[in-house]
Parts: C-alpha cells; structure tokens; sequence
C-alpha cells in the first residue's frame, strides 16, 4: 500500500506528463472540479504512455507488444490488489480505488492501442466504429464514472460524442496517418465504392471522388456528435461546460473540415474560434447547426 506522500508525488508526475503533451484541448484543466483533476491526469498517463509504445520511436513490432503486454499484467496486478511501485500505476490504482473506476474499460484501451501495432487497414466501417468502441469510447465512461454520472443514458450519450470526435480527428490526419504509419481509417470497402485508391493518398490527389468520400464520412460524424452532445446540457457545473466546449470545438472543425480545399491539411482552430466556441458553451441554449 502507497502511502499519501507516495501517491502525491504519482500524481504530480501524471500531472506533469499532461502539461507537457500537446492535446487538442486541455488535459486536467482548471474547468474540471477540483477533486477528480488528479484521477483524470492518472488516466491520461496510462493511455499516453500505452499510445506511444504502439506508435512512436524505434520500438520493434515485439517491442511494442511486450510493453503493451507488460501493461495489461500491471493492470491484473492491481486487479488481485497487489501494488505496484511506478508513478502511473501507483496514481491509477489509487483512483480506481476511490471512485470505483472499471477495469475493463482500461483493458479495452490497451486493446486498441495494441491494435494499432499491426493493423493498418480497416474493411468496413463497422470495423473503424469497433476500433473506436475501445479506443475513444473508454474515456468519455471513465470521466462519467469519476462525476459519478455513470447513468445507461449518459455512457450511450458519451460513446456518440467520443466516437464522432474520434472520426473527426481521423479525417483531420488522412495525410499524416498514411505518411507516418501507413495507416488508412477510410472503410476499404467505401474507397473502393467511389473509385479512390491509395495512390490518391500516395500522391495528395485533389478530387471530387475523394471529397465526396470524405463528405460522407463527415456526415455521420456530425450525426454522432449532434445525438450525443445533449450530455453537456444533462452534466451540471464545470464538467458539463467542459463537455460543451469539447462538443462545440468538434462542430468548428466539422465546419474547417467541409469547407477546405485540400483534403490532406489539417485545418486549426484560431483565437477567433476559441472565442465563439465558449461563447456557445456558456449560453448551450440548442445544438447548433
């Protein structure tokens, strides 16, 4: 058992580990209440952590399966109640304790991510919702599960919101996913439906085919987003101002993402969208279109 000084200094370094990262929006931020902050900072340390030993470096393929295996036998570690004596895990176990926290839901993040080792290509679209069932969908549970806000309703509202956003970030990368990992989110089976091989991304292709592949993907993320961002009007207080920002930033980039002219830049959010998108956080009065 940690003790208090411990587990104070593990979550000063999970802290610490999300300052230093570049997230699309903040990580722990001071719009959270205070009391799940520091669980939240634990949560994104262990799936930053897993994340990088399937994606960066020079790790071999069995490299990265043995970290991430190395992983998942932690968290069966803390499963059976044994300790462990590393920052990430002591700050993880101590939330988990306090607010009761699944473990299957981090299981289901080191699935995805060990995925992501190995597979670059995805069949159908059912295939990608699957990926972002475990990859996306596990986060927006975890933080409904710390605001004690873990209600039938509120986890299916979560997974539209965390899905959609994942869909977004997908279109949002097409260029750089393919570049740097030989990666391709688009259904296979839709590419081949409108006639967009992967030379089209080989050689940044402008073209209407691709735009209108890229459209349809787009419009079924602004479903998900729109039937899940209800959530930020059911959550009160900061979490449910947060959730709105999150909400209101995901339609921005929907909006940058239809209007640009090349399908490979990954359009940006400026001061100016900032501005409107907590204007619109702070008076939620409909889902705007």
């Amino acid at each position: 058992m940690s003790s208090s000084r411990e587990i104070k200094a593990a979550y000063r370094y999970c802290l610490d580990m999300a300052k230093s990262h570049y997230e699309n929006f903040p990580v722990a931020s001071w719009l959270m209440p205070r009391r799940i902050r520091l669980p939240i900072a634990a949560i994104y340390a262990f799936a930053r952590t897993a994340d990088d030993f399937a994606d960066e470096g020079d790790l071999s393929v069995d490299q990265r399966y043995a970290e991430l295996d190395a992983m998942s036998e932690k968290l069966h570690t803390l499963e059976r109640g044994e300790s462990i004596n590393e920052p990430i895990f002591i700050a993880l176990a101590d939330a988990i304790e306090r607010f009761a926290l699944p473990y299957s839901l981090l299981h289901d993040l080191l699935s995805a991510f060990r995925q992501d080792v190995e597979k670059r290509r995805y069949t159908d679209f059912g295939e990608v919702m699957d990926y972002c069932r475990r990859s996306a969908n596990p986060v927006g549970r975890l933080l409904l599960h710390l605001f004690g806000a873990a209600t039938p309703r509120n986890l299916a509202l979560s997974d539209g919101v965390c899905s959609a956003l994942q869909l977004i970030n997908f279109m949002q990368d097409i260029g750089q996913d393919f570049d740097e990992n030989d990666r391709i989110y688009l259904p296979q089976d839709e590419m081949k439906r409108f006639g967009v091989g992967e030379k089209y991304l080989q050689e940044k292709r402008k073209a209407l085919r691709m735009d209108d592949l890229i459209t349809l993907q787009l419009d079924r993320a602004e479903k998900m987003l729109r039937a899940g961002c209800p959530l930020g009007i059911v959550l009160k207080g900061r979490f449910g101002f947060e959730l709105r920002m999150i909400c209101e930033g995901g339609v921005t980039v929907l909006y940058k993402l239809r209007e640009r002219t090349n399908p490979f830049e990954r359009p940006r959010l400026e001061r100016r969208d900032w501005y409107g998108i907590v204007r619109r956080a702070l008076l939620p009065k409909r889902v705007r279109r």
